[in-house]
């Protein structure tokens, strides 16, 4: 449905976690996938993460949704952001697929913004990287350079940075994308009613990962290894804690994690979980071995439900993390690995599904628990 105008080679040589760049019709005739009014009936859904931002006698403001009304709207200088709509618009998802060059595990989630003239949400930094793409309207973009900044709270839902002088300075028209690697400070705003269309993707700090492994290993494990003097003296300095016993420590902190591998349980449910709500719509009625493979011979296609995360390692090739749960495919990985690489499966997999059980019945669990779905 839409096809990236881009040098992908060019581009994560030159400008992938590097510098900002613009892709002037990225995608050539582009139309919206989504309109403003349904932007505003999915701000109206309390599964839906929403904000409005505005201006309000140059103070800056922020609601969040659901929302029942929107006379903000009717004003300039608003702007209604949706978050996740990947996970709840089936035409919209597909602004994500051309950016599947990136590894799934690194996309976070398709936000869009709906901003009335002089509409934007003032300049700040995100701690992602984003491809922004121009739908209907114009959008006045400026992009600064990468650098210690002083960052505020403008409201207690806006963190903005001071203000910075423009690598890029450029007016969007419809399908062009702007490229920003994270930590670049740029801000945007409507030059006439426009819609935006932003593809994060996630930049995990070592905060996050130790934190998020931290409580893995909590959540998981029996017991743990306690400190223990390997050989005690007489200490002449009690108050200086010794370079063995550091080591020790050091040594206890990383025995979880001795070699990458240990990573992948805790990894592979942390990066599949879904940071947003997903539109999952499992059956009352469990569909059977047979009744999957009815389907696939009646022609059917089977859709990977929007937002869904699945991944699997290299190094594990048998094992698939789906939406935080670890799942075994050994003995069918062909199936299994096309799964995480494919949005779409049909006739490809039919055989192999027909051939062996096991592989058959763990697609029908996936299709049961509504993680893919015919069409």
């Amino acid at each position: 449905m839409f096809e990236l105008n881009l040098d992908i080679n060019h581009f994560l040589d030159t400008y992938w976690q590097k510098k900002p760049t613009v892709i002037k019709k990225g995608f050539v005739d582009f139309e919206d996938p989504i309109l403003p009014d349904e932007i505003a009936g999915l701000a109206m859904e309390e599964e839906i993460e929403s904000r409005l931002v505005y201006q309000e006698e140059d103070k800056w403001q922020a609601e969040s949704g659901p929302f029942e009304t929107f006379e903000r709207l009717e004003e300039n200088g608003a702007t209604l952001l949706i978050q996740a709509v990947d996970h709840w618009h089936e035409d919209a998802q597909e602004l994500v697929r051309p950016f599947r060059f990136l590894p799934n595990w690194r996309i976070d989630d398709l936000m869009i913004s709906y901003s009335t003239p002089k509409g934007g949400v003032g300049p700040h930094i995100d701690n992602y990287d984003v491809f922004i793409i121009q739908g209907q309207g114009k959008r006045h973009w400026r992009v600064g350079e990468k650098k210690p900044m002083e960052e505020f709270a403008a409201h207690g839902a806006l963190k903005h940075c001071e203000a910075f002088p423009a690598l890029i300075d450029v007016e969007l028209e419809p399908g062009d994308i702007l490229y920003i690697p994270c930590g670049f400070p740029h801000e945007g705003y409507a030059v006439e009613p426009s819609m935006n269309y932003s593809v994060g993707f996630r930049a995990p700090d070592q905060n996050d990962l130790i934190s998020s492994f931290a409580d893995y290993c909590l959540d998981n494990e029996q017991s743990a290894e306690r400190y223990l003097d390997r050989q005690m003296i007489i200490r002449e300095r009690p108050g200086r804690i010794e370079e063995q016993e550091l080591n020790e420590l050091h040594r206890l902190l990383t025995e979880r994690s001795k070699i990458p591998a240990d990573l992948i349980p805790w990894f592979g449910r942390m990066i599949s979980e879904a940071k947003h709500e997903l539109d999952i719509a499992s059956s009352d009625i469990p569909q059977t071995n047979q009744q999957i493979l009815d389907l696939f011979e009646a022609g059917a296609q089977f859709i990977r439900l929007g937002g869904l995360r699945a991944v699997y390692f290299q190094q594990s090739p048998e094992l698939l993390f789906i939406n935080g749960e670890e799942f075994s495919c050994e003995g069918f990985t062909e199936l299994g690995h096309h799964l995480c690489d494919q949005d779409e499966v049909a006739g490809e997999i039919a055989e192999l599904l027909s051939e062996d059980e096991n592989a058959l019945t763990l697609f029908t669990k996936l299709v049961n628990l509504g993680y893919w779905y015919a069409a």
